[in-house]
C-alpha cells in the first residue's frame, strides 16, 4: 500500500512539473515561433493616420466630432523609415537624462520617444530601445491629447493635421517646459504647456480660451494608440497589451486577442489609469484621481491593419464668453522600473500603478523576493552573485523543516537493512509487507515521503524568482560572470553544437528543435540534482526509483530554456542542499554512501548500501 501511494504521488508530481513546464514554457515557446512567423509574413503597406474616437459619456451633451479627422479614414498608401517620417515635419526636441525623442508639431503629438538607457542587446553600442514611432511608419504608437466639441458645436478644433506653433523654449528638458499655441481663427484659441521629469512623466495643461460671443461646451480627451499587431513574448504568465486600474472596476487586462474578440469595452470611473504595457516598457495615461472619466479599450481594423487604443473622455466643460476652460492631463511612457513606478504611485496617489508589472498571483511572495535580490545586488554589484546569496537565505529560512526532513530521510537510510529484511521474511506476500512497513515507519516516527519536502518547500520559491527575472526590467541585460551576459536570458551555450565548435543550429530543426538548447548551466544543474537524488534513501519500488533515476535528466531539459539566472539558483541550491543533507544525515547516525549509489548506478547492480548489511544490523 505504502509503496504504491509513493509511486502514484511521485507519478502526480512528476507529471504535474511536466504539464507545468509544457503550459508555461513549452506551449508558449511554440506560440512565440508560429507568431514570429506571422510576423514575417505580414506587410505593413497600409498604416492610419490617426487615433479612432474615445468613448463617449453618457451625458446629454455628447461629442461631435473625433480627436483627429474621419475615424476609418483611409490609411496612408505607403510607409516611410522612422528617420525619413522625423525628418518629413518640423519637431520639439526631447532631452532627458532616460528619454531622447520629439514632439510633433504637427498634431502636437508625443510620438517619437525612445529610452536612451536601454539598448536592444547586450552590446552597448546596439540601438536604443524605441517607444513611440509616428504615424506614417512600419509601426506607429503614440499619445494625444486634445479636446472634442459637444453635439451641436461647429467650432473648429485642433486635430491630427493642425499645425501649433511653438512659443518660448526650443527643447523639452526636465527644467524647460514647451508651450505650442493654436488659434482656430473663430475665436477660441488653445495653448497646451508639456513638461517632463528626468525620468518617463509628461504633464500637460491644455488651455482654451473663448473670445467670441457664446458659450462653448468641450469634452477634454486622452489617447495611446498602436497599430499593428505587437510582437509579443508570448508567456500565460506575463500580460502584454492593454492594461488599467480602473477604480471600483479593479485591474483589468486585455491582450491582443481578447480585445480584437470584444472589439470595446468601456468604464465610467474615478481614479484610474490605462494604457499599453509590454514585458519591460509601458505607455499609460494618468487623468487626475478625482476626475470621473468615460474610459475604453478598443481594437479596431483600419485599411486591413489593426489598431489597438485605450482613451479616455473627461466630463464635459462649459467655457463661456472671454472665459478659459484648463484640463490637465499625465502620460507615463517608459521602462517599468519597480522603485520608480512605486515612486511614482505613491506621490501622484494613483490608484495601484504597482500593478503596471506584473507580479502574478504570488505577489505576496514575488516583489518581496525581488527587494531582497535588488538590496543585495546593491551591496554587492552582481545581479547573479545577490541570486546566490538570496539562496542562502532562503536556505536559512527553511533550515528548522530542512533538518526535520532530512532527520527523516536518515532514519530511513538508517532502516532499509530492517526493510530488506522483512521482504526476505514476506518475499510473497506483499499485503503483510506493506503492513509491517507501515507499522515499523510509525513506531520510528518516520515520513516515508520526507525526500519531497526539500524539494515542494522551495517550489514557490523558484516559481518566484522566475517571475521575478522574467518581468522585471532590472534583471534584463544583467551580466553574471563568464558566458552569461544576460541572467533573464537563456545559457547561450549549447551541447549540441559542442558549445560553438559548430555553426549549426540545432533549435531550428522542426518539432523538437526548441529541446535541442542545452547550455553549460543546465547540465552543472542536472549534475547537482542527480548527485542530490543519490543522497536519498534507493525507493523499494522499481517504478518510483525510475521515475527518481530520470527525474535530472528531465529536469536538466526543461531548464535548459529557462532564463540563466534561475537555472543558476537551483544549481546552487541543490549544492548547498546535497552539503546540508549530508551533514545532517551524517549527525543522525545514517551512513554516508553518495559514491557507492553513483557506482552502482553506472554497474547496474543493486545499491548495496541499503541492503548489503542487512545481516550484520538485523
Amino acid at each position: 500500500m505504502t509503496d504504491n501511494r509513493n509511486t502514484i504521488i511521485a507519478v502526480i508530481l512528476s507529471g504535474l512539473v511536466l504539464l507545468g513546464w509544457q503550459y508555461f514554457f513549452n506551449i508558449p515557446q511554440m506560440e512565440k515561433q508560429r507568431a514570429a512567423q506571422q510576423a514575417q509574413q505580414q506587410t505593413h503597406q497600409a498604416t492610419p493616420g490617426q487615433g479612432s474616437a474615445p468613448a463617449q459619456p453618457s451625458s446629454s451633451a455628447t461629442p461631435s466630432a473625433t480627436p483627429s479627422t474621419t475615424p476609418g479614414a483611409a490609411p496612408a498608401a505607403t510607409t516611410q523609415s522612422r528617420e525619413a517620417v522625423l525628418a518629413a515635419g518640423p519637431r520639439i526636441k526631447i532631452d532627458t537624462p532616460q528619454v531622447a525623442g520629439s514632439i510633433a508639431l504637427k498634431g502636437g503629438r508625443i510620438d517619437d520617444v525612445a529610452l536612451v538607457k536601454y539598448r536592444e542587446t547586450v552590446d552597448p553600442n546596439s540601438p536604443a530601445v524605441v517607444l513611440f514611432s509616428p504615424s506614417g511608419t512600419p509601426d506607429p504608437y503614440y499619445a494625444e491629447f486634445g479636446w472634442v466639441g459637444a453635439s451641436g458645436t461647429t467650432a473648429k478644433l485642433p486635430d491630427a493635421n493642425t499645425v501649433w506653433t511653438q512659443v518660448g523654449s526650443n527643447a523639452l528638458t526636465p527644467s524647460t517646459p514647451v508651450t505650442l499655441t493654436w488659434d482656430n481663427g473663430g475665436g477660441l484659441s488653445f495653448k497646451r504647456t508639456i513638461s517632463v521629469d528626468e525620468h518617463y512623466l509628461f504633464s500637460l495643461k491644455d488651455d482654451v480660451t473663448n473670445g467670441g460671443g457664446a458659450p462653448v461646451t468641450l469634452y477634454p480627451y486622452a489617447l495611446i494608440s498602436r497599430h499593428g499587431t505587437p510582437q509579443v513574448a508570448g508567456y500565460y504568465i506575463l500580460h502584454e497589451g492593454l492594461i488599467g486600474v480602473l477604480g471600483d472596476q479593479g485591474l483589468q487586462e486585455f491582450n491582443y486577442k481578447k480585445i480584437d474578440e470584444e472589439k470595446k469595452k468601456e468604464f465610467k470611473v474615478t481614479n484610474a489609469w490605462l494604457g499599453i504595457t509590454d514585458k519591460y516598457w509601458a505607455a499609460t495615461l494618468l487623468p487626475p484621481t478625482d476626475a470621473q472619466v468615460q474610459a475604453r479599450f478598443a481594437s479596431n481594423d483600419v485599411g486591413g491593419v489593426k489598431t489597438y487604443q485605450t482613451d479616455y473622455l473627461m466630463d464635459p466643460q462649459t467655457i463661456a464668453a472671454n472665459a478659459t476652460g484648463t484640463a490637465q492631463a499625465r502620460l507615463f511612457a517608459g521602462a517599468k522600473e519597480s522603485k520608480l513606478v512605486d515612486a511614482y504611485d505613491k506621490a501622484l496617489h494613483l490608484n495601484r500603478f504597482e500593478l503596471l508589472i506584473d507580479w502574478g498571483w504570488f505577489y505576496f511572495i514575488t516583489k518581496p523576493m525581488f527587494w531582497v535580490i535588488d538590496f543585495l545586488f546593491r551591496l554587492v554589484g552582481n545581479f547573479g552573485v545577490a541570486i546566490l546569496l538570496v539562496t542562502v537565505l532562503v536556505k536559512a529560512i527553511f533550515f528548522p523543516l530542512a533538518n526535520k526532513s532530512y532527520a527523516s530521510m536518515a532514519k530511513m537510510k538508517a532502516l532499509q537493512p530492517k526493510l530488506a529484511e522483512l521482504k526476505e521474511r514476506y518475499p510473497d506476500d506483499k499485503m503483510k509487507q506493506q503492513q509491517e512497513m507501515m507499522e515499523l515507519y510509525k513506531k520510528e516516527k518516520i515520513n516515508p515521503l520526507a525526500g519531497c519536502l526539500p524539494i515542494a518547500i522551495q517550489i514557490p520559491v523558484f516559481f518566484s524568482l522566475y517571475k521575478v527575472l522574467f518581468v522585471t526590467i532590472e534583471m534584463r541585460h544583467a551580466p553574471f560572470f563568464g558566458w552569461i551576459r544576460d541572467l533573464s536570458a537563456p545559457d547561450p551555450t549549447n551541447l549540441f553544437t559542442l558549445f560553438g565548435l559548430f555553426a549549426f543550429d540545432p533549435t531550428q530543426l522542426p518539432l523538437f528543435g526548441h529541446y535541442l538548447h542545452l547550455g553549460i548551466w543546465p547540465i552543472i544543474m542536472g549534475i547537482t540534482m542527480w548527485f542530490q537524488m543519490k543522497l536519498n534513501p534507493t525507493p523499494p519500488d522499481p517504478t518510483q526509483k525510475m521515475i527518481f533515476d530520470w527525474m535530472p535528466l528531465i529536469f536538466t531539459f526543461m531548464l535548459a530554456g529557462f532564463p540563466a539566472g534561475l537555472v543558476i539558483y537551483w544549481a546552487w541550491n541543490n549544492t548547498l542542499s546535497v552539503i546540508q543533507q549530508s551533514v545532517i544525515m551524517r549527525r543522525h547516525g545514517a551512513e554516508f554512501h553518495l559514491f557507492d549509489n553513483i557506482k552502482s548506478t553506472f554497474s547496474g547492480k543493486k545499491d548495496k548500501s541499503d541492503s548489503a548489511k542487512a545481516g550484520t544490523k538485523a
